[in-house]
Order: C-alpha cells, then structure tokens, then sequence
C-alpha cells in the first residue's frame, strides 16, 4: 500500500477502491493462495481520510459509509483465502481495522510500532468494525480502555494482549513469517466466525462483565463529566454488539458512528485539533519567503522550572544547550531535571542507557556567559522582574554574534518594553513556554514593536525544531494565552468573593470542560505571583499614564496573601495540601468563613457559563484589538495552552458553537448582573448582526 501524493496511507477513494479491487481479485483470481498487507511508507496506515469524514453531513451519510468500509473488510476476511497484515511503523484507526480483519497480524519490533484506535480523541468512534473485532481479540475491559482513552500501543504490547500474533526482528523476517504462516494456513477463519467463539474474559451476558459495565459508565464520567458523547457511544457500541452476531454488531456500530460523526462535538475537535492545527503546522502563521533556519546551539538563561524543561526538549530533540544561572549549583540543578526525566524513561524501557547519557552531554551546566558566544539563538527564563530581564539580556547580548535571536519567556511582561534593554530590538521576540514544558506542547510566540520577519520566522522554525506547536501573537500586556487563561481563574475568585460556594465553584469548572478547577489552579498558580503580576501591572499603566481597573476577584488574591496562604508551594491556600504530596488536597473549610456563603446560591449553570464567557470574550477582544493573528491561533492556542474545552473547540469556536446572536444576548445579561466585564465584545455583535461566525477550520 503507497498512496501516491501523500506522505501516509489513509482510506480516501483512491485507496478504498484499490483496496476493494485486491478483495475482489481475492475473490475471483484460483491463482491467488493468499496475500501479504503491507505499506510502502515509513509507517503502515494513518487511518481515515479526515476530508471524506468532514464531508458527511448526516447520520444516514455516516452510516452509509461506515457499511460500506466494512463490507469489503467483511468479504476479505470470509474469502477463504490467508490474509497477513505486517505491520510497520503507526498502524492507526482504519489502518488497524484494516489488520485486525486479516487472519494474522505480524509487527516489526523496531521500537516505532504503535497500535491503536485514536477516533475518540476527534470526538468519534471507530467505524470500520474497531469496536467489535477489538474486544473478541483483548477482551472488553481492555479494548473499552483502550478505546476510551485513544490509547496507542507498543509492539511487546500489542502480542501480550492477542492484538497480534507475532513479532519481527528485520523487514526480511516478517515477510518470511508471514509466507510461512500463509502456506500452514491454507484455510483461515477469524475467531468471531467460529460457532463456538467465545470472548476473552467473557461476553456482554458474563457477570464479569455485567461487573464493568455497572461501574464503567460512571467512571467515564468523572473524567469526561459528560461532554465528550464518543465515549459513552463506544461503551454502548461494545456492549450491545456482544449480545448479537457478528454481522449485526458491525450495524450496531455504524449506527452509533453516525452519531458521532454529526455531533457538534466531533465537528468542533476536527476544525480546530485537525484543521486548524495543521493550518499552523505548515506555517499558516510564519512569514513567507524567510528560509527555513536552524539552530544547533541554544542559550538558556536561568535553570529554575521553565529554564530547566526548555534545556530538556532541546536537547531531546538534538540541540546543544548552555544552561546559565548565577551559581554552579543553581545550573547544575536545572540539569539535574533532565537526568530525572530520562532515569524515568530508561526505566520504563522508553529510552536506553545510552540516549540517556548523549541527552545529558548535549546540556551544559554553567554559570559563564561566554559560553553563550556561538549560540544561535537565547531564551531569558528568568524572573518576572523588568530589572532582572534587563541585565542578562546586556550581559548575553555582548557576547553573541550579530545574526543571533534573543528571545524571552515572560508570560506577561509585554516585549516591546523588555526589548528596550536590547542593542538590536529587530532580534528580540517573545517565546512563551507553558510549564511542564516537556508535556505542554504549545509555545505562545510574540512579535515585539520592532521584531523583524526573519526573527519570527527563526523563532517559528525553532519551536518546530523541538517537536511544540506554534502560535504567533502580537504584543500586548499578558499576549493572549495569559491573558485570556487569567479570566478564568479570576472569575471563580470573584464568585467566591461574592458568597458562592467554593465546591460549586470548582464542580463548574470541571462541568464546564477545563482540565483543573479555577482555586485549585490559582492554588498551582501561585497566589503571590498573581499579585505580584497584578502589582506590576498597575505600576506600568500608571507609568504610561493609564487608569489600573482591579478584577473584582483581585482583592480575594490579597486577603489569602496576607494570611501567607499562596498557594501549593507553601501547602496553602485556597486548598490545604498534604505536606508529603501523598495525600488528596482539601478545600480550606476557613474559606466559608472569610468569605460568608450568600443566602441565595446562582443555579450551577451560571456559574459554568461565567467561567467560559469570560473567556471566550476576552479571546475575542483579542482577536478585535488585533493581539489575536488568526482565529486558528486563538483557538489552538486556548485548548493547547491553558486547556479550554477541547470538545467546544476552542475559546472562539465556542461563539460559534452557541451561536454569536445568543452570545450576545446571555453576555449582556451577564454584564448586567455581574458588570461591565461581560460586554459582549464589538466584533462579535458585529457577527450576531450579519448572521455569520468566525473560521471554522475545515476542508
């Protein structure tokens, strides 16, 4: 299988007619004994063609195709004939479900195999018959799991579970194996056409299975609160199909894959984490005609958290890093973080002594600024502190070549001011990295007053380099990601300010999608470093001869300050924290009493409904002032960056999901009963008024 004009197999018309044109020769062709499945790419199959999946528009058309692949997956594998899938490589979604209906499944243990049905993290369900030949290979539980959670497995994985029969070392040998198997095989059949078939673990009527099934559902919620459809269609999908017959199962699904396909929540993960996404990793945001550079050495200033993460997947991905800090001890701590994480993987057998080992000596631990001088490019992690950023930036600058990038990772502290302390503000840029870096993949890009083209491009291609995806901003106090992310948290400390109850509070966050309640993310955070950042806000606006307006949730900040409760780092705040890290957080019961419970408590969905306007209107007045590049950006960047409900699609695909004219409408009501704040802003009345709504993404 090589699909030609494009660089992976996927299931688009070309290859289903291919594909079904090799069943009926299967068929119909005595001379044909068998037959090998394999790719002439560097992995085996990627999966569906996402194109033909957006271009359903009905539950009919979405079962209608779902039938349809999997009729000629059904005559392939009841052809009589031996059928070997030998796996290379990614073998994804409709690429497993191809294999998982040949009669033997063999995989190339090169350690870049992975296995697996990922369609739910799209808001779908496997409909090429991965919801019922799956469990009859691994059992519920497992293919349940597996499924649920878009999980990917290895190959040793993979042949302990009964997904597949057999391992490879080389190329030769699974081609080998796989015409042995063929001649001992002459006559397959699959299990699940056996009369006495049975399910490993048991079938849907078993009372093991009777067990998981009482407590799956209700498991599934508590992570998935009930947003994410796909999930609960997977479990129903299984399940049912375990009572019937094969051929009745496969219908089964496809009836619930037709559900899934036209959700809005599927349409909302495909525009923005498919569409939308790949618009910006092929340089929707990077300037045009720069050619693609590279950097091989890499200053970082300070080797606390960010510093320390950022040395780590530079140096994963191949570049040699200077890792500064005022004391030895200090950098080589930062150090330290990278040998922590590889310990981890090399145990886990992810990494081997030896990747381990070039990793760390591609991290220099110092505390020499001429270390620096034939970097290509400098990121400052240092302080939050404009005084502090000033003078590393002279000290590195004066000893770096003239083509080279200096780059800070303020997440607040607006460029064009801290570039005022560089010698050459056309090559200074703002790279924002989320903490942990090396499981945040997003990188926030800003472009200063006087930062050149070829500087963003540079810092554009640097961020790919090490495997995070872009956005690109303009400046601006806070950009957008610390801007928009700091609505929410302040909005559940303003409710709580005004006597709504703190666990309402932190259910509605997770009701609403976020991945972490708002106090208990002030409390991570860091409460102190919100006043501080309030603090030096006033103090430049004052400065610029601008009038400071307080979040009403500001004053909450300071009253939990001065009682020296700041957050996770000191065990309190919000939360008590177990002091070993071991125990469960607990909401501080004195929160009652410095903020006395209202009479009258809002219905929850108010309050889930603040905490994502807030959001989605300041991501839009982003986008009207122009801080905001690209709707693609805020909404890539709102789901990657601070995790805005993936599921709405965004801080701006949420407008559109509810409809900008009753945006408007609840906004105003919201503005009405709790301030000026929730404003709808400008660009989204102007949506409301002409009936249109911002980019969707899309083919």
């Amino acid at each position: 299988m090589d699909l030609a004009g494009k660089p992976m197999n996927v299931i688009d018309a070309e290859m289903a007619g291919a594909l079904a044109a090799l069943v009926e020769a299967l068929e119909s062709n005595a001379s044909i004994t068998g037959l090998i499945l394999a790719s002439g790419k560097k992995d085996f199959f990627a999966g569906a063609d996402v194109d033909q999946l957006w271009a359903l528009e009905t539950a009919e058309q979405g079962f209608e195709a779902s039938m349809h692949f999997k009729s000629w997956l059904r005559r392939l594998e009841q052809a009589g004939k031996p059928v070997v899938a030998a796996i290379h490589g990614r073998c994804l979604g409709g690429g497993l479900e191809i294999a998982m209906a040949c009669h033997h499944r063999i995989v190339l243990d090169d350690g870049k195999a992975c296995l697996g049905l990922p369609e739910v993290k799209l808001g779908l369900l496997p409909g090429g018959g991965g919801t019922q030949r799956l469990p009859r290979l691994v059992g519920m539980q497992q293919a349940l799991q597996w499924m649920g959670e878009g999980t990917e497995v290895r190959a040793a994985q993979a042949l302990s579970s009964g997904l597949v029969q057999a391992l490879a070392k080389t190329p030769e040998d699974m081609l080998a194996q796989a015409r042995a198997w063929i001649a001992a095989h002459p006559k397959p059949q699959q299990p699940w056409d056996a009369p006495k078939f049975c399910y490993p673990g048991g079938d849907s009527r078993s009372p093991a299975t009777a067990q998981l099934m009482a407590i799956a559902p209700s498991m599934a919620s508590a992570k998935s609160w009930g947003n994410y459809p796909a999930i609960t269609h997977i479990m129903s999908s299984v399940f049912e199909g375990g009572l019937v017959d094969f051929d009745t199962a496969l219908q089964i699904e496809s009836r619930y894959f037709a559900a899934c396909v036209v959700s809005p929540e599927s349409r909302n993960l495909i525009g923005t984490l498919w569409y939308q996404l790949n618009a910006i990793k092929k340089g929707a945001s990077r300037p045009q005609g720069v050619p693609v550079s590279k950097v091989n050495k890499l200053g970082i200033l300070g080797a606390g958290m960010m510093g320390a993460g950022i040395a780590y997947v530079a140096a994963k991905a191949g570049v040699e890093v200077v890792l500064l800090d005022t004391t030895q001890a200090l950098a080589d701590k930062g150090k330290a973080y990278s040998q922590g994480v590889l310990d981890k993987a090399v145990k886990k057998g992810y990494r081997s002594p030896e990747q381990r080992e070039a990793q760390l000596a591609r991290i220099q631990a110092t505390t020499d600024y001429a270390a620096l001088a034939d970097c290509q490019l400098v990121i400052e992690a240092v302080f939050e502190d404009r005084e502090v950023k000033a003078q590393v930036t002279q000290l590195a600058e004066a000893q770096l070549a003239a083509d080279a990038v200096f780059a800070s990772n303020t997440s607040t502290l607006p460029i064009t001011g801290l570039a005022k302390a560089s010698a050459r503000p056309d090559r200074f840029i703002g790279l924002h990295f989320f903490s942990p870096v090396d499981k945040m993949p997003l990188v926030e890009i800003i472009v200063g007053e006087q930062t050149s083209d070829e500087t963003l491009a540079k810092g554009f291609d640097f961020v790919q380099q090490i495997g995070q995806t872009p956005i690109v901003v303009n400046d601006s106090r806070g950009f957008y990601t610390s801007r928009v992310f700091a609505t929410y948290v302040m909005e559940g400390l303003a409710m709580l300010k005004e006597g709504v109850h703190p666990r309402s509070i932190e259910v509605a966050g997770l009701q609403a999608g976020m991945p972490m309640p708002p106090l208990a993310l002030q409390d991570e955070v860091s409460l102190s470093l919100g006043v501080h950042v309030a603090d030096q806000t006033r103090k430049d606006m004052a400065a610029a001869g601008q009038r400071y307006e307080a979040h009403p949730g500001e004053p909450v900040l300071r009253q939990m300050c001065e009682m020296g409760r700041i957050g996770k780092k000191a065990g309190r705040g919000f939360y008590d924290w177990p002091e070993d890290g071991q125990g469960e957080k607990r909401l501080w019961p004195g929160l009652q009493d410095l903020f006395p419970l209202a009479d009258e408590q809002p219905d929850q969905q108010e309050i889930i409904e603040r905490l994502l306007y807030a959001q989605a209107n300041e991501a839009a007045r982003c986008l009207e002032e122009g801080v905001l590049r690209s709707v693609a950006d805020g909404n890539v960047g709102s789901i990657l960056g601070w995790g805005f409900a993936p599921f709405f699609g965004g801080a701006l695909q949420f407008i559109n999901t509810i409809g900008p004219a009753h945006f408007v409408q609840r906004s105003r009501q919201l503005a009405q009963a709790h301030g000026k704040r929730f404003k709808p802003a400008a660009n989204i009345v102007d949506l409301a008024r002409r009936g249109i709504f911002f980019d969707q993404g899309g083919a």
